[in-house]
């Protein structure tokens, strides 16, 4: 019920709501709305009660809770089922668990403090507190198990369109990072369970720098924030809410063919290796060459002594020919 009132707050902001109408709209007893606008206030709101005219929602507070989100989202399935906590070890180790469970398609597990994160290649992820984002969304798709890599380069277009709707510019380092300034904002590690035909779940982790004030020192030339890059804190729970509406938006794009063809131009725009020479790490060895972008399957391609390759994103690192882009 808490998210239901402080929509209705929020659409309402600046007026008085009355008690009585919010019984009414919710089908609930003033008591019953009481006890949701004082659990909403020992959360951070300040929302201001005066008799005979009702509720006034008037600050907000910098919370990534269930209730914060769902009161200003508008999607049919990505995040519409919220496990929020204050703090865990990994986002993608409680997803899978929960996706085990039954956890259904399109839930969204997020926290205020992430003890444990990792990203590709096994790398490690800060997350101070209340200062990021780390979430990790599941999916349950009708989709070959071969294809799946690909919703990592969907949800890298999501983020990097929530970040543009915060008025910060940002690109797409191929395959899973967001960059602001020729430094890393953004990771994403998606992992998967399945048999040999078919998918079992898909989890996307996703991990931002939002209002992070002091990057580690030996991260500084490669990791920034939102607020170092823009100077200014931004509201993480919206921006929770504009990576999970692009997503949806884009994820029904990708499974109407199951491949990139119906955005791999928008994803090209925005990578930022593109057109530049890039040495690629592999198990077989390294090599140099030209990134032209990405095919609908999600590859690189890169030309190296003439031949055109494509790189898939499995145990592949790909850097600038002298630094991190």
């Amino acid at each position: 019920m808490k998210e239901q009132i402080l929509k209705i707050l929020r659409a309402r902001r600046g007026d008085y709501v009355s008690g009585q109408s919010l019984c009414e709209g919710l089908n609930v007893s003033r008591t019953a709305i009481w006890k949701a606008v004082k659990a909403l206030r020992e959360e951070g709101y300040v929302i201001e009660a005066v008799s005979n005219k009702g509720y006034l929602l008037k600050e907000l507070p910098d919370v990534i809770t269930d209730s914060e989100i769902l009161s200003q989202l508008y999607t049919k399935e990505m995040g519409k089922h919220i496990y929020f906590y204050e703090q865990i070890e990994s986002t993608n180790n409680v997803a899978r668990l929960l996706a085990e469970q039954g956890a259904v398609h399109g839930s969204l597990v997020i926290t205020g403090v992430q003890t444990g994160g990792k990203g590709r290649l096994g790398r490690s992820w800060i997350s101070p507190k209340d200062e990021g984002i780390s979430m990790t969304l599941i999916l349950k798709p009708q989709l070959a198990p071969v294809n799946a890599s690909m919703l990592t380069l969907v949800a890298a277009l999501a983020v990097s369109d929530a970040i543009k709707l915060a008025g910060l510019s940002c690109a797409i380092k191929w395959p899973n990072d967001i960059v602001i300034g020729n430094k890393k904002v953004c990771g994403i590690l998606t992992e998967m369970s399945a048999d040999m035909d078919r998918i079992n779940y898909v989890v996307i982790g996703v991990g931002i720098n939002v209002n992070t004030e002091n990057i580690l020192a030996e991260l500084k030339d490669t990791a920034t924030s939102m607020l170092i890059e823009g100077g200014v804190p931004y509201n993480r729970a919206l921006i929770v809410k504009n990576v999970m509406e692009a997503f949806e938006n884009y994820y029904h794009i990708f499974m109407k063919t199951e491949d990139l063809s119906g955005i791999v131009d928008v994803y090209n725009q925005r990578l930022i290796n593109r057109d530049c020479l890039v040495k690629v790490k592999e198990k077989g060895g390294d090599f140099t060459g030209l990134s032209k972008g990405v095919n609908t399957k999600g590859e690189l391609i890169v030309i190296s002594d003439g031949v055109e390759r494509a790189i898939g994103s499995g145990e592949v690192s790909v850097r600038g020919i002298s630094g991190y882009i």
